[in-house]
């Protein structure tokens, strides 16, 4: 994990990203190198263009990434859910009405429940994928020149993280692409 922090270094002050252990941490050893954000900030226009220089095979990953979040899962298991829920609460009121134990149908109604909040967040996080892959695939059709430079709004709407390797930076996009960018 990478902080920004403004740095003195023998009287030239620069912005530069730091390891958040370093700062935090007296005597850590985090061997992570500290990076000049226009370095930084130079890896991550690269990759953009770099991107925009070829959409037809990142608009065929994308393609292919919004083909398996729509496999991923069944948006209609809440149905399912919904329905055997309505036939346990019908087995429950005449469980409770004859005065029998109904414990049993009481768990299965509560692990249901359970069940289709888990199946409604899953849902939600595809959707959210498919919008944010949807919307990377609008941006690679406009754009038709490449970036000339820095714009961080640009960058939180495409970039998810940045990897700083010794020799290299990572740039993955929302949308599950990775980019590498030699140093």
């Amino acid at each position: 994990m990478y902080r920004r922090v403004h740095w003195n270094n023998r009287g030239y002050k620069s912005i530069v990203w730091r390891c958040v252990s370093r700062l935090e941490e007296k005597g850590s050893e985090c061997t992570a190198p500290t990076i000049n954000e226009e370095i930084l900030q130079t890896a991550v226009v690269k990759a953009i263009n770099e991107l925009l220089a070829n959409k037809e095979p990142f608009l065929s990953t994308l393609q292919k990434n919004i083909a398996a979040i729509l496999n991923e899962g069944n948006d209609n298991a809440t149905d399912d859910i919904d329905s055997k829920l309505e036939e346990l609460q019908q087995q429950l009121l005449i469980q409770a009405k004859s005065k029998n134990d109904y414990e049993d149908v009481a768990d299965k109604i509560y692990r249901l429940r359970e069940l289709k909040q888990n199946a409604l967040v899953e849902s939600a996080e595809r959707e959210g994928k498919r919008q944010r892959i949807a919307e990377m695939t609008d941006f690679l059709n406009e754009q038709s020149c490449e970036l000339e430079e820095y714009d961080e709004q640009l960058v939180r709407w495409l970039i998810e993280k940045v990897t700083i390797h010794a020799n290299r930076v990572e740039v993955e996009f929302k949308a599950g692409i990775s980019i590498d960018v030699k140093n």
